[in-house]
């Protein structure tokens, strides 16, 4: 997260969830490409001794440390996206939740299952995330039509006869 998050000036902070219980945990969607590989790499390597699915181990055991994640993350974005030394786009890990939580409203995915998942209030996610819902014009008129039982006009205005 980075020092100047934390309450400790430390890289790492040992912590829950924010305002949840230690041992409190959440769902969250994932497609199945991802669980496949994700499964993959248990089976592969296992896990950390604290449950962690990327954990150092040999010499240091314990979270994979931030020049690793850093060093692999730029190799993978490059990977994926090509160069992008000019491009904000996934700059740092973080921002892959973002883009995730953005996919999930402008696929009209309601708020309150979005907030769920990404473990904010309903408030929170729409004062962060409302900017960047869109497209989403026609449908909701199609969903309000249906609601009220209007028939659709045929778009080229034309007669059925």
């Amino acid at each position: 997260m980075g020092q100047d998050w934390s309450d400790s000036n430390g890289v790492r902070e040992d912590r829950g969830l924010k305002h949840r219980a230690r041992a409190a945990t959440r769902d969250v969607p994932a497609a199945p490409p991802l669980v496949r590989a994700l499964r993959w790499h248990v089976a592969a390597y296992g896990k950390g001794g604290d449950g962690r699915l990327f954990a150092a181990r040999g010499f240091r055991e314990g979270p994979v440390s931030l020049g690793t994640y850093t060093r692999v993350w730029r190799r993978a974005r490059i990977s994926a996206l090509g160069d992008t030394t000019r491009s904000p786009v996934a700059k740092v890990p973080y921002q892959l939740r973002h883009s995730a939580v953005s996919t999930w409203l402008n696929a009209g995915v309601p708020a309150t299952q979005v907030a769920e998942w990404a473990g904010h209030s309903v408030h929170v996610l729409l004062k962060v995330y409302a900017k960047c819902i869109d497209g989403q014009d026609e449908a909701a008129r199609r969903r309000i039509e249906d609601a009220l039982g209007i028939e659709r006009e045929d778009p080229e205005g034309g007669d059925d006869d």
